[in-house]
């Protein structure tokens, strides 16, 4: 009898141990070993798509004057290690190595409220305020992409940066996973410096949009003078066929140089056009 009521009351100790287990919170759990994702995705494992669409085409994320998000700028703390977000992006740059996300996270909510979108050029970084524009450089391979930042993470403190599917293909990084990369921030800080931002975040091209011609250079160079101040893009003055031609440029990407013709078109030179080099 004494050996079964010992253990009678082993078995009742196990059991109230493993109830005292059961009932324990969350949040007296250690915040380092706490993942604030747990059960929140379908997939346990990020992975690539099954049935990717071509995303050869998907252009660059176009920069432009956004204020900052009311959601996913304040102080965070993620596995125990504590996150402050910077007031401003402008002038920052920094250089390390980027991951990439994809299926797993696809049309979940980013941390500004907006929906991942694998196929879109877009990022997460654990500090730049969102929204934040950036070009990306592969030092591995020196492929750049512009992308909009909209999320956070990635939280390896060997990593800075975490983009797209998309962003990630045309950096040359999918396979691999990770690269070494360099980030600049493309910072605009109002709505008249967007033009200004778009194209000083651009590598020097050959696009060149073709205003007006005439054969008085002196007029066309008082209006690249104010061109130059309107749209913070250079200008040149050419000469041919006994005429010139005022042009904006050099612009580093077609996609861009087809916004600023736009721009261009509905203020005053609807005969404007883009000049290929």
């Amino acid at each position: 009898m004494p050996l079964k009521n010992n253990l009678l009351q082993l078995a009742a100790l196990v059991m109230c141990f493993a109830l005292a287990a059961c009932s324990s919170s969350p949040n007296n759990a250690s915040k380092k070993n706490m993942d604030p994702n747990k059960g929140r995705y379908s997939l346990k494992n990020d992975k690539l798509p099954l049935n990717p669409p071509n995303v050869d085409n998907v252009p660059n994320a176009t920069p432009k004057y956004e204020p900052y998000s009311r959601r996913g700028n304040k102080p965070y703390t993620v596995y125990g290690e504590s996150y402050t977000v910077m007031n401003t992006g402008q002038g920052f740059s920094e250089t390390g190595r980027a991951s990439w996300y994809g299926e797993k996270f696809h049309g979940y909510e980013t941390s500004n409220g907006e929906p991942y979108d694998m196929y879109s050029m877009s990022g997460a970084h654990k500090t730049l305020p969102l929204p934040s524009y950036a070009r990306i450089t592969n030092l591995e391979n020196n492929k750049q992409v512009i992308i909009r930042i909209n999320d956070r993470g990635p939280f390896h403190s060997d990593r800075i940066l975490d983009v797209s599917y998309a962003a990630a293909y045309k950096l040359g990084m999918l396979g691999k996973g990770t690269a070494r990369i360099k980030l600049d921030v493309v910072y605009i800080g109002s709505v008249a410096a967007t033009n200004s931002a778009v194209v000083s975040a651009q590598d020097t091209g050959n696009h060149y949009i073709q205003l007006v011609a005439s054969k008085d250079r002196a007029k066309l160079n008082a209006m690249a003078k104010d061109l130059e101040q309107k749209y913070q893009v250079k200008t040149r003055v050419q000469a041919a066929n006994n005429m010139f031609r005022l042009q904006l440029g050099p612009i580093g990407q077609p996609e861009l140089a087809d916004k600023l013709l736009n721009n261009v078109k509905q203020n005053g030179f609807p005969e404007g056009y883009i000049v290929h080099e």
